[in-house]
């Protein structure tokens, strides 16, 4: 019987809850803003995370790019946190990326609602 549910899926879910955890209470940098950990990736072998960011203020491009910089740099402080939270032997080295999905999602929810709104202007008609 395969497992649905496995160690990488585990560590990840319990990767992102630190993460955001330490963004929220430990990274005090102005040019970050808000940040969510959406999702995280791990490698098989657990050495490597993919964390999926959004930003509060995600209309704007270039505070998205900026905030990935600040976070990107602050990898090593928030690996050095991450094991002290955490018992892994190995440490992943972490790679922040932009989650689009959320705001993809709002688009297409948009386009879908006026859709439905223009269909029905022109039954009425």
């Amino acid at each position: 019987m395969a497992k649905s549910f496995g160690r990488p899926q585990r560590v990840g879910h319990e990767l992102q809850k630190e993460i955001a955890i330490i963004l929220q209470r430990e990274i005090k940098d102005p040019r970050l803003g808000m940040v969510t950990v959406s999702e995280v990736e791990m490698s098989r072998d657990l050495s490597y995370a993919k964390v999926f960011v959004t930003f509060l203020n995600d209309k704007d491009p270039d505070a998205v790019t900026m905030g990935l910089k600040v976070l990107n740099d602050a990898t090593g402080y928030i690996r050095s946190l991450v094991g002290k939270a955490m018992k892994l032997r190995i440490i992943p080295e972490l790679k922040f990326v932009y989650d689009e999905s959320l705001v993809e999602g709002m688009r297409m929810s948009n386009l879908v609602s006026e859709v439905i709104h223009n269909d029905e202007i022109r039954h009425k008609d």
